[in-house]
């Protein structure tokens, strides 16, 4: 079975506050997302990072409600781009 579906899940702090990590598997990745560090689309069967705020940044519902899908490289260098 190999781990399609298991969920590699961590909390992450960073300048930017505490974060929800989850990393997902190539198998587990169905459809294109865009990636908001460098705006280009994640293709489906790529491997990446979903993150969120463990508190809402928004004030307007729950840290999950704020979810980004993320290339790993993109998440891991984005206190490095203004």
């Amino acid at each position: 079975m190999g781990d399609h579906g298991v969920v590699h899940e961590s909390i992450e702090s960073g300048p930017d506050g505490e974060w929800v990590v989850r990393r997902i598997t190539g198998s587990a990745s169905t459809k294109p997302y865009r990636c908001p560090g460098c705006d280009q689309l994640i293709r489906p069967a790529t491997p990446h990072i979903v993150a969120w705020p463990t508190v809402s940044l928004s004030f307007t519902g729950d840290g999950i409600d704020e979810r980004r899908h993320w290339h790993t490289g993109c998440w891991r260098s984005r206190h490095r781009r203004r």
